[in-house]
């Protein structure tokens, strides 16, 4: 369990020093939907890159923390003084090693790495990253952490990482299942190929397997179809109900909350939260645009 919180969050682009971001205050906790809507330019997908750790922004004020509420992560226990981060102080693979997934709305296309490479690698560097986090330093030698992960050496398997090849193909086939992917898939280069679905359905794959507290989706419902709009939804549901995590899911569209329904939703004007509500909020949307939103900020400003 975490609980993503975001405080006055002020952001610039890097070169050039455009305003994007102009106060941004958000919570997002694990086992909830949230929907961030707004036009073109609003700044939600701005605010989506500074949780991950983009170079192209700067962060100008403001913080962006992570609480954890458990007392381990995946078997490595977490010091009563490590519960609470600062995102804006760590790079952002150790963003990423305390639990936040960013999902792209365009995905690279990588060639002659397979799916099943990648994905193994990412979650070995997420676990060995986690284990340096919140290693505590007392002048000794440290324990081995239990992981949670069968580490033991498997025949056949000689890369080094805390997940073996056999194990992670077990991990693999178990969440394509659970997702409904196709077995092949997980040979494929990877997004070499792939239609615009099978990229979004990929990222899905991909928070799936690294079991993010919060999982931060950029418009993944961009370009689909009603079928694999349905697909990518599925997946979204069992990130939440099957494995706890938190949802923010940014988006332009009610229709895919039609499928994946918001415990919230806010809406975005100008770099920061003009507005927050429910489900209905984004069907008010849908049906008057957003100048009624635009009016009542500056009527309250």
């Amino acid at each position: 369990m975490a609980r993503l919180e975001l405080n006055d969050l002020h952001a610039e682009v890097a070169e050039g020093g455009e305003k994007i971001l102009d106060g941004v205050d958000l919570e997002v906790q694990s086992g909830e939907i949230h929907a961030l809507m707004g036009p073109n330019g609003s700044g939600k997908s701005t605010t989506a890159k500074v949780i991950a750790g983009h170079p192209a922004y700067e962060v100008t004020g403001g913080e962006v923390l992570i609480h954890l509420d458990a007392e381990e992560f995946d078997g490595v226990e977490i010091p009563d003084d490590m519960r609470t981060w600062n995102l804006l102080d760590l790079e952002p693979n150790e963003r990423a090693a305390l639990g936040v997934f960013l999902g792209f709305q365009y995905p690279a296309e990588i060639e002659g790495v397979t799916m099943v490479n990648f994905l193994r690698t990412a979650l070995n560097a997420k676990l060995e990253e986690r284990e340096e986090l919140f290693e505590e330093d007392e002048g000794g030698e440290d324990e081995e952490e239990d992981t949670g992960y069968d580490t033991s050496p498997m025949e056949g398997d000689v890369d080094e990482g805390e997940v073996g090849v056999a194990e992670f193909q077990e991990i693999m086939s178990a969440k394509m299942e659970q997702l409904d992917m196709d077995a092949e898939f997980a040979q494929r280069y990877l997004n070499a190929g792939f239609s615009g679905g099978e990229k979004k359905q990929n990222e899905v794959l991909q928070a799936a397997i690294l079991e993010p507290s919060i999982a931060v989706l950029d418009e993944i419902d961009s370009g689909l179809d009603i079928d694999r709009l349905q697909d990518v939804s599925t997946g979204i549901n069992a990130l939440r109900d099957e494995q706890g995590a938190g949802i923010l899911q940014i988006t332009h569209y009610q229709r895919i909350l039609d499928y994946v329904e918001p415990d919230h939703v806010h809406i975005m004007l100008d770099g920061k939260i003009a507005k927050s509500g429910g489900p209905d909020l984004a069907r008010r949307l849908e049906d008057e645009g957003y100048d009624w939103v635009r009016e009542e900020a500056y009527e309250t400003a």
